[in-house]
């Protein structure tokens, strides 16, 4: 068994030696937490030897459960992001450390050879990350980085003003969206801005985006399963998961292959490019019509533009549960309805 070390990540750069240590030295695994009194509480004191990383997640389903990966698995993943970016580079860590994102941006700073910058002590700002240009653009080297969608609409409404971060964002090598879906329009305002954006696609089981722009990179492959997107990692960095609802449901064997499942419903092209059409969990019946949350939530997002859109369900007493959009955009629900009952044809078909 191996020592298992929760490392306090409020200030991520405390992460950056415990995680090589971890994958290139055989050292402590590392469970990256967001910090508090109570740090250590429910995480286990070992786990087995080949896992070097473990994040804890709360899924789709808001069930917790833990992804424990090998080094291999970590490793894999770093290497080929640096590979399709096409040279090593200094990365801007804007996400939190406790995610397999945030993590990946300090693993692809190990495998480069490069130290990460962060925006500790300070939360994500627009303000916080133009404080951090002139660092970046000195460093001599292609500068990355990697957001959410939320924190591309924020940049991108206040670069305008903004010297320093709109020269910044343009400096950027690539920029890595990923972590939901990207509106169209989100894409098209970093297009015009100049920004180059690209589409990652992944989970914590897959030790982060293995699918650019639609396409699989690395070895991974990716196949349709009954008009769900399926994930393949090949052995070697397959990820072990580990959680509390057993990891039956999350890998099959299909013709001697272990195949990660992942919950989204996909197509694949005849160019090989996925398509996520939406969580397959994201379902809803109100007042005995079918709704799919995700579906209202890319509508909001796109035609009412609003980027920052989440779609969730609550529990209603008359229709039994009905869809509520959280949003910092005035919208005008009547309209959305009208837009996704058109959108969606007869009631009830989905």
């Amino acid at each position: 068994m191996r020592e298992l070390l929760v490392v306090d990540v409020s200030d991520p750069r405390s992460l950056v030696e415990p995680l090589r240590q971890a994958l290139f030295e055989g050292g402590p695994a590392v469970l990256p937490r967001p910090g508090g009194a109570k740090i250590t509480a429910t995480a286990p004191l070992e786990v087995d030897d080949e896992i070097a990383l473990v994040i804890e997640t709360s899924g789709t389903t808001g069930a917790p459960k833990r992804v424990a990966l090998s080094a291999d698995a970590v490793l894999a993943s770093a290497r080929v992001a640096v590979e399709e970016l096409g040279e090593p580079g200094t990365w801007l860590l804007l996400l939190p450390a406790h995610y397999i994102a945030g993590v990946q941006v300090i693993a692809r700073s190990l495998v480069s050879g490069t130290t990460p910058v962060v925006l500790h002590p300070e939360p994500f700002s627009s303000v916080a990350m133009a404080s951090k240009a002139q660092e970046l653009l000195e460093a001599g080297t292609p500068l990355y980085t990697s957001v959410v969608p939320a924190q591309l609409s924020r940049i991108l409404d206040d670069a305008p003003a903004m010297t320093k971060l709109h020269q910044l964002m343009q400096s950027f090598e690539r920029i890595l969206v990923g972590g939901q879906a990207i509106p169209q329009s989100l894409l098209e305002r970093s297009a015009e801005a100049g920004y180059l954006v690209t589409r990652t696609y992944g989970s914590s089981e897959t030790a982060g985006g293995c699918v650019w722009d639609g396409r699989a990179v690395g070895d991974t492959r990716i196949a349709e399963f009954e008009g769900v997107s399926r994930l393949l990692v090949p052995p070697l960095p397959t990820p072990i998961l580990r959680t509390q609802s057993g990891a039956a449901r999350s890998f099959v064997e299909r013709d001697g292959t272990r195949w990660y499942l992942s919950d989204d419903a996909g197509s694949i092209d005849e160019h090989g490019v996925l398509t996520i059409q939406g969580r397959l969990d994201d379902v809803i019946v109100s007042g005995g019509v079918k709704v799919a949350l995700g579906r209202i939530e890319r509508l909001v997002q796109s035609d009412f533009h609003a980027p920052d859109a989440v779609v969730v369900a609550d529990e209603h007493e008359t229709w039994g549960h009905v869809p509520v959009v959280v949003t910092t955009k005035d919208l005008d629900l009547t309209a959305l309805q009208a837009r996704y009952w058109q959108c969606s044809g007869p009631r009830g078909q989905t």
